[in-house]
């Protein structure tokens, strides 16, 4: 007995059928417009959602914020490793340096607080922006009162030490305000 043959495939014409592709895409419940307003070319578009719901709108000179904080942060660590003494009697006017132990410490610090800072610039995790933001008006906050505290003890009141109290408000303000401006909800347009 011989093997039967299978019918030969037919091809199914209702992919080429405008009104039929029309019909499938609305049982689908694709190709129309959602609650949202937003218009999906596939279902696995509308079953994922959009991306560009999830991208952070940044707010304008956040990045530019970012680049110079790192700079300044990468600065200033620099000068408190390799020259300690020019750092203290730039900002306490001729003061001698009793030990140059706890500068570099400090450069050490802001060394590790600038390589954040650098690799914040280059990510565009909410979360992580809004927590180098907050680390930045923490160090500006502890460092304003540090340096306040040692003005009340010491009256040594200087141009360098008011000029550093003034920028590290601004400075404090600005991460603040990105800080929050980051972390808003977007409007629905």
């Amino acid at each position: 007995m011989a093997a039967k043959q299978p019918p030969p495939l037919m091809k199914k014409h209702s992919q080429t059928d405008l009104v039929s592709r029309l019909k499938t895409r609305k049982i689908l419940g694709v190709g129309g417009e959602d609650d949202d307003g937003e218009v999906h070319r596939s279902k696995i578009s509308q079953v994922l959602g959009n991306e560009i719901k999830f991208a952070v709108r940044e707010p304008l000179g956040l990045r530019v914020w970012q680049f110079v904080s790192a700079v300044l942060f990468s600065g200033i660590a620099i000068m408190a490793l390799a020259f300690p003494d020019q750092l203290y009697d730039a900002v306490f006017d001729g003061a001698q340096v009793t030990s140059k132990t706890p500068i570099r410490l400090y450069g050490g610090a802001l060394l590790s607080i600038s390589l954040i800072m650098w690799n914040a610039l280059y990510t565009a995790e909410k979360v992580i922006i809004r927590w180098t933001l907050l680390t930045e008006a923490c160090y500006f906050s502890v460092q304003f009162l540090v340096v306040t505290a040692t003005l009340a003890e010491t009256g040594l009141v200087s141009e360098g030490i008011l000029l550093l109290l003034a920028s590290r408000l601004l400075f404090v303000t600005i991460s603040v305000y990105y800080y929050y401006q980051v972390g808003r909800k977007p409007k629905k347009v």
